[in-house]
C-alpha cells in the first residue's frame, strides 16, 4: 500500500476525534480520522449502561447548527436517562454528517517525519506524512487498576472497561471495586445478568446526585447555582463553560478541581437498583489480592486495621482513568520522551498542543490543564474548536513548508 500525505491525522473516533474532525472539516483542512466511529463505547461500555450526563450536556461539538444530541433526539430532556446504545448511535449519526469519512483502522505509530511533521503508521500498514497528529484516544489507554490488584491474571482480575457482556459471569461471586457510577452500575448490571456482585468502596458511605429539576425557579438559580455540563453551581459552571480559564490557575489548584469536582457518586435514577442482590462493604481499603486454586481473595482493611477476607471468582476493578504518556504505547518512545508532563500527563498549551509542535491531545489526557469538563463529552466541543482554529492559522503560517510522503520515505523511515 503506497504512502500518502494529509494536513491532520486524527487517531481515535470517539466525541473527541469526531469533534476535532468535524471542525476541521468545516475549515477545509485535508483530515484522515482513523478508527471506527464510537467503537470504544459499543465494545467497551456495559450493555444496559446509561449516561449520568443530561442529554443537553451529551453532544459532540461542530461548528454547525443542527448537530446536537438533542437535535438527533428531540424531546429528550433534563431527567431522561440515555441509554448506551441510542449515544453510540448519535455519535455515528454525527460522524456521518459532520466528518464524512472515517478508517476502520488503528494508530500504531507515531514518530517525527520530515521537515517538522509526522510519519504515522497503520494497523493497515500503510503510512502517512502528517504535517500534525492529534491524540483523540479517550480513556482507553488509562484505565487504572490499583496496585494491590495489579499483576494479577486477566482472568482473575479487570477493569470495568474491559466487559461490554457482563453475562459471562452468570452464577458467579464477583467482587467490585469502587464507589463512582460505574462501580455502581456495574454491580447492578452484573445483578441482573445473574452474578453475585460485592461492592468493596473506600468511602465511609456511598453518595448519590440528587434528582435534577427541568424546570427551576429564579430563588434556585440565584442561590445554587447555574446548570451546566457538570452539574450545578457557579464554581462548576466555571469549570464546564469556561475552561479556558482552568489553565491560568496554579498547578495545585488544577489538581484539587479535577479531583474534587464530581466526586464518586451513583446517578439518582440507579439508586433504587442497588438492592438487596448486591451486598455492600463500605469503609474499606484494599490491602492485598491472593490468587486461590478457584478464584481469587481480597483483604480489606477499615480505618481500625479490621480485616475482610473476601473470595470470589473474579475481580472488576472500577476504579477509573489516569492519564499518562507512557502508556500511550503508539508514540515512538523518541516522541515520548520529548513531551513534557506533570504527574504523567502532558503539559498543554491554551490551543492543546503539547511542548512538541504539531502534537495536539484531546479529552482526558487534557484534564490536568483545562480541568475536569475534559473527563466527560460536555468537553469535546470547547477542545475542537481550539485545536482546529489553532492548526488553521498554522498552516497558514507561510514558515510552515508542505509535508510530503517522499521526505518520509527518503530521510526519516529506516529501511529494512
Amino acid at each position: 500500500m503506497s504512502d500518502s500525505a494529509c494536513d491532520v491525522v486524527i487517531a481515535g473516533a470517539g466525541p473527541y476525534g469526531l469533534s476535532t474532525a468535524a471542525h476541521l472539516r468545516y475549515l477545509g483542512l485535508d483530515v484522515r480520522i482513523i478508527g471506527e466511529p464510537m467503537r470504544f463505547w459499543d465494545a467497551n461500555m456495559p450493555q444496559g449502561m446509561y449516561l449520568k450526563s443530561e442529554p443537553f450536556a451529551s453532544s459532540l461539538g461542530a461548528p454547525q447548527e443542527g448537530l446536537r444530541f438533542t437535535d438527533r433526539h428531540r424531546g429528550w430532556r433534563v431527567g431522561h436517562p440515555i441509554p448506551l446504545e441510542t449515544f453510540v448511535e448519535y455519535g455515528r449519526w454525527f460522524a456521518a454528517e459532520a466528518v464524512c469519512g472515517t478508517e476502520d483502522a488503528e494508530v500504531v505509530s507515531v514518530e517525527r517525519g520530515g521537515r517538522g511533521g509526522f510519519a504515522v503508521g497503520l494497523s493497515t500498514g500503510e503510512r502517512i506524512a502528517a504535517r500534525t497528529v492529534v491524540l483523540a484516544v479517550g480513556v482507553g489507554p488509562f484505565a487504572h487498576i490499583p496496585d494491590e490488584l495489579a499483576g494479577m491474571p486477566s482472568w482473575l482480575v479487570s477493569h470495568s472497561s474491559a466487559h461490554s457482556d457482563l453475562g459471562l459471569f452468570a452464577g458467579k461471586d464477583v467482587v467490585v471495586v469502587g464507589a463512582g457510577q460505574s462501580a455502581l452500575e456495574t454491580a447492578v448490571l452484573l445483578a441482573d445478568a445473574g452474578a453475585h456482585p460485592h461492592l468493596l468502596a473506600r468511602r465511609r458511605e456511598l453518595d448519590w446526585n440528587t434528582v435534577p429539576e427541568e424546570h427551576r425557579s429564579r430563588r434556585s438559580v440565584l442561590l445554587e447555582g447555574p446548570r451546566s455540563g457538570l452539574g450545578t453551581g457557579y464554581r462548576t459552571w466555571l469549570w464546564a463553560e469556561r475552561p479556558g480559564i482552568v489553565r491560568y490557575l496554579p498547578e495545585r489548584t488544577r489538581r484539587k478541581i479535577v479531583r474534587e469536582t464530581l466526586p464518586p457518586a451513583g446517578a439518582w435514577w440507579l439508586r433504587d437498583r442497588l438492592d438487596d442482590r448486591v451486598r455492600v462493604s463500605t469503609g474499606r481499603y484494599l490491602s492485598k489480592a491472593v490468587e486461590l486454586d478457584d478464584g481469587i481473595a481480597v483483604t480489606t482493611v477499615d480505618r481500625n486495621g479490621r480485616r475482610l477476607v473476601t473470595e470470589a471468582e473474579h475481580v472488576i476493578a472500577a476504579t477509573g482513568f489516569v492519564p499518562d504518556v507512557e502508556r500511550l504505547s503508539l508514540l515512538a518512545p523518541e516522541l515520548r520522551g520529548r513531551i513534557r508532563t506533570r504527574a504523567g500527563a502532558p503539559v498543554l498549551s491554551r490551543d492543546f498542543e503539547a511542548s512538541v509542535p504539531g502534537l495536539y491531545f484531546a479529552g482526558l489526557a487534557a484534564a490536568l490543564t483545562f480541568g475536569p469538563v475534559m473527563r466527560f463529552v460536555h468537553g469535546a466541543g470547547f477542545a475542537a474548536g481550539r485545536i482546529a482554529h489553532h492548526i488553521a492559522r498554522r498552516k497558514a503560517r507561510p514558515s510552515m513548508p508542505p509535508v510530503r510522503a517522499e521526505s518520509v520515505l527518503e530521510t526519516d523511515v529506516p529501511r529494512r
